[in-house]
């Protein structure tokens, strides 16, 4: 059959993702569940994908959904309807208010750089749930509280959950992943400055609403951008977003409390260092864990990834085999540190049991959208209907490819809500093109992982979790055309960079 034609039956899936989600309003359970059901009779049908090899490409993305990605979005909420529970999130607000009453800085320090911390430690939807849960009840409106922590979550993404995507990428690559964390850094700079600057404006729903905190907004951003290029040229992946982002909320706090302290509340509580480390300690206890879980601690890590089981799902050619690992994954580790978290906060067992079960029920259609989204992902991926998109959007581009880079990268990741997986699916292509192009395999290695960031904040997985997080199943329509036209402008701006950056960088 034609490429052409190909490409055009591969995008039907995603197309219909796009127009029920934000013409049609239908809510996202039902379309990602309709959109599995279309792209597996595609895939039979036109890709000559035999039955049982669609099915269990269905099982393993089913599996992989649920462990660990549903498991890690259960926890976040989790985490945030206990500290509702003990009254920890009234303090937690006393304490964000204290520092300042400007929901404009409120922003910066929550859905940005608290948003860019859990991203760099956790990822896998805790960096939008729990900041967007937060601002929420700190009286955003939910929706706007979702969309703006869906659009902080893109750059810090990049290097998120220790660096994954990136260290992911230069393996499945073969490329020496310190000098692509430096094209990524160097990719993602000027974006990772302005995004601050975004974010006021549409808090404050108008360009003008910058004036006052110019200042605060630059250095948030330059706090995170100038310490992850840093640490990405000279330590590599695993720590410029945790570094950027400890720095960032550091800077943007002082200068709050130094420049901006006429914005606290005027009624400021005075809030007593054993209440205040009382009410973060689930969130002190999940950093802890998380990071002398991670690979920065060898030690502890290697025994603890030790403890899990491998299996083949998927029945077709390229199978890879499924691990999930039971103790070193952020939602396993979520739990457990909220859960003490929570006796030392004073609640009983019984209590907090009963906080995670309801969690569970409130989850449910959440789990489905997911369930179906990452099934079909998968679905796209074996039987070659994203390599149809690919190779066309390679072959009609020519010279010109370095600005639709990114666009490849976007599209992974709003298939497969991961910019891990953007990586694994696209990466090597990217590398094949940049040689056939004379071009660094780095510099396009890097276009694919900033593109799959912008495609987060439309990813119908990513959307899930800021719904479910704020108690607004059902609204994913309007989230989508929302943070689309954003995502628009990012890819448009990041193009711009990779094309005309492919001419300097040649390493």
């Amino acid at each position: 059959m034609n490429m052409y034609l190909l490409f055009f039956i591969a995008l039907i899936p995603i197309v219909w993702l796009m127009v029920s989600l934000g013409v049609l309003k239908m809510p996202g359970h039902k379309t990602c569940s309709i959109t599995l059901a279309i792209t597996i009779a595609l895939a039979i049908i036109v890709w000559k994908m035999p039955i049982g090899q669609a099915l269990t490409a269905t099982v393993e993305g089913a599996s992989m959904a649920i462990w660990p990605i549903i498991v890690v979005i259960i926890a976040a909420v989790f985490t945030y309807n206990l500290s509702i529970h003990t009254k920890s999130m009234d303090v937690i607000k006393d304490m964000m208010t204290g520092i300042t009453t400007d929901r404009r800085i409120l922003v910066l320090i929550v859905a940005w750089g608290f948003g860019g911390f859990l991203e760099a430690i956790a990822g896998f939807g805790t960096a939008v749930a729990i900041p967007a849960s937060i601002l929420a009840a700190l009286g955003f409106d939910p929706i706007f509280a979702a969309i703006i922590c869906l659009i902080a979550n893109t750059t810090p993404t990049a290097f998120g959950a220790i660096g994954l995507p990136v260290t992911t990428l230069a393996k499945v690559a073969s490329i020496d992943p310190v000098t692509l964390s430096y094209a990524v850094g160097i990719q993602l700079f000027v974006l990772i400055v302005v995004l601050p600057l975004i974010l006021v404006m549409l808090t404050g729903k108008s360009v003008k609403a910058i004036k006052g905190v110019v200042f605060i907004s630059i250095a948030s951003g330059l706090a995170f951008a100038v310490p992850e290029l840093l640490v990405a040229k000279y330590l590599g992946a695993e720590l410029p977003a945790l570094i950027g982002s400890i720095i960032c909320i550091i800077v943007t706090v002082t200068i709050a409390k130094i420049f901006y302290k006429k914005t606290a509340a005027k009624d400021a509580v005075n809030i007593p260092v054993k209440k205040a480390l009382l009410a973060w300690v689930p969130f002190i206890l999940i950093l802890a864990f998380i990071l002398i879980t991670s690979t920065l601690v060898p030690a502890i890590n290697k025994p603890l990834s030790a403890i899990k089981t491998s299996i083949q799902i998927y029945t077709g050619p390229h199978a890879k085999i499924s691990t999930f690992t039971w103790i070193a994954n952020p939602g396993t580790l979520i739990i457990i540190a909220t859960f003490i978290g929570g006796l030392i906060q004073g609640a009983k067992s019984r209590e907090i049991v009963k906080v995670f079960t309801d969690t569970c029920k409130q989850m449910s259609k959440t789990a489905i959208t997911i369930l179906a989204i990452v099934s079909l992902a998968k679905v796209m991926s074996y039987s070659g209907m994203i390599t149809s998109i690919a190779v066309v959007l390679v072959a009609a581009t020519g010279g010109f490819y370095p600005l639709f880079a990114p666009v490849i990268g976007a599209l992974g990741t709003f298939v497969t809500g991961s910019d891990t997986s953007a990586n694994v699916l696209f990466g090597p292509l990217q590398v094949e093109v940049a040689r056939n192009l004379h071009m660094s395999p780095y510099w396009l290695a890097a276009a694919n992982t900033g593109g799959a960031t912008a495609g987060k904040m439309i990813s119908p997985q990513s959307i899930a979790v800021a719904t479910a997080a704020t108690g607004i199943v059902g609204a994913e329509g309007k989230i989508l055309k929302a943070t689309l036209k954003f995502c628009l402008v990012y890819v448009l701006i990041l193009g711009l960079i990779v094309y005309f950056g492919s001419k300097f960088f040649t390493m």
